[in-house]
């Protein structure tokens, strides 16, 4: 499995490159606002409305993503893989918006890019999930938010003034996230089905087994095959649930509740606010525009040590202790944070006292919960539930990043550095929730899982988790 989860995975390095390239580009694009206005109108634009625009270019990627993540169940049903070109058009419309000066490019071009991502992201998480094996999912799962910190960092990297973050090559600094979809279009055809999609979707037994050859090798995977046939035989039918079904379902109340918290927890705990306005959040801790670019490089690099960290330890400390622990830790930091920035005029040291604060706080985030967030998302809902499960909790996310991708700037303006309070509450509340009501889902089948939450769900009555017409011996024959 190896080699599919990286290059299933591009996405994620497609997306964040180009959302850290954000705060590379913020005097560039604002400075391209003003002159394209100047040029057509003969007066220089208001501040208010460029500070108006350069928040809705940051954010506009959230609304396209709510589109185009209500459709990632038709996408899933119908044809299970996604397409890249959206992001080649995006990357090309966007790289070409200086020579046409038109800013209105850019709009359009971070539009379609929150489209691809919005379409393509659920598909990866629910793919992933689906061709790991038990004990394995968790390190599989937690290797989006690794190529997730990848792109990042790397899109801080090619962003410095030295490279393609100067006034003449910023163009191709955005059309440059198009190089991962290209890599996207020329690996998927060789990518194969999941092995649960092919066996209780379309019945495909013999390519059910091909499929588990391909990902996991020559091998005894018999329990894995297992667990696939109890979850088909457990289902009503193996019709993909709509999502007012789902939400209709009394059986998956709590799991939509779980899904729900670590979904906005991730857009309301300050991690993208800080990194769509990284710029804004150091000059306020009083360093120079000129160091700015690097130490947002520190927090990137930071970010990605921390994922493979992460990565190497969520099936030994398991889920539930990383997200609720990350979650209290991390509203810890933010606290510091509004402490250091108050008294950075006290102090000369206090501004670096921050940029560490603000490094620990990211690096707390991926090292504790969200590698773990991922798995979660993936492992609490049977096949049937995925694709409804993963539309409504993209459609949340998206929400989240249009939401916060506009209100943050006007929100610093009026709170300063005490907008860090906010996510702190929502922190610190969210832990409480986890720790109280999340089942450990580590080494377990979905069977088990499932059976933990019923005892939410249905409180005090007795609902087993497999059907009483159902046995729990099956013959299943297969040369694994």
């Amino acid at each position: 499995g190896s080699l599919w989860e990286p290059n299933v995975t591009f996405q994620w390095l497609q997306h964040w490159f180009w959302s850290c390239s954000v705060p590379v580009l913020l005097k560039h694009v604002k400075a391209f606002i003003n002159e394209t206005w100047l040029e057509r109108y003969g007066y220089p634009i208001h501040q208010d409305n460029l500070l108006f625009l350069w928040s809705f270019i940051v954010s506009i990627t959230g609304i396209g993503g709510l589109l185009g993540s209500s459709g990632s169940r038709y996408l899933t049903v119908k044809y299970g893989k996604p397409s890249p070109f959206s992001s080649m058009r995006a990357a090309f419309i966007m790289g070409c918006s200086k020579i046409a000066r038109s800013f209105e490019m850019i709009l359009v071009g971070r539009f379609m890019s929150g489209i691809s991502a919005g379409l393509c992201v659920p598909l990866h998480h629910q793919y992933v999930g689906e061709i790991s094996p038990r004990k394995l999912r968790g390190f599989a799962n937690s290797t989006a938010s690794f190529f997730w910190s990848l792109g990042k960092a790397v899109g801080q990297i090619v962003g410095q003034r030295e490279l393609l973050g100067s006034q003449s090559l910023w163009p191709i600094l955005m059309a440059s996230c198009g190089v991962p979809a290209l890599v996207q279009l020329v690996t998927l055809p060789f990518f194969p089905e999941s092995p649960p999609y092919l066996l209780m979707q379309k019945g495909d037994q013999e390519g059910c087994k091909k499929a588990i050859r391909q990902l996991w090798g020559e091998g005894h995977h018999q329990a894995e095959i297992d667990d696939i046939m109890k979850e088909k035989a457990t289902m009503k039918n193996t019709k993909i649930l709509s999502v007012l079904e789902l939400i209709k379902e009394p059986s998956f109340r709590w799991q939509l509740y779980m899904l729900a918290t670590v979904t906005a927890t991730v857009q309301l705990c300050g991690i993208n606010a800080i990194y769509f306005y990284t710029f804004e959040v150091l000059q306020a801790a009083g360093f120079d525009e000129r160091m700015i670019s690097y130490m947002s490089l520190s927090v990137g690099l930071s970010e990605l040590l921390a994922t493979v960290v992460c990565s190497s330890i969520i099936e030994r400390l398991g889920r539930k202790t990383l997200i609720s622990g990350g979650y209290w830790i991390m509203s810890l930091l933010l606290a510091g944070i509004t402490v250091t920035l108050s008294l950075q005029d006290w102090y000369f040291w206090m501004p670096y006292c921050s940029l560490c604060l603000i490094i620990f706080n990211i690096s707390y985030s991926y090292f504790l919960s969200a590698g773990a967030t991922v798995s979660i998302r993936v492992e609490i809902f049977k096949l049937s539930c995925r694709p409804p499960a993963f539309v409504i909790s993209s459609v949340l996310n998206w929400l989240g990043v249009f939401v916060i991708g506009t209100a943050f700037p006007f929100i610093v303006e009026r709170l300063k550095q005490f907008c860090f309070l906010i996510f702190m509450g929502v922190l610190f509340t969210s832990g409480i929730i986890i720790y109280l009501f999340l089942p450990e889902t580590k080494g377990k089948s979905i069977m088990e899982i499932t059976e933990e939450f019923n005892r939410l769900n249905f409180k005090k009555k007795c609902v087993p988790a497999t059907p009483n017409h159902v046995t729990e011996d099956y013959t299943f024959c297969t040369r694994l």
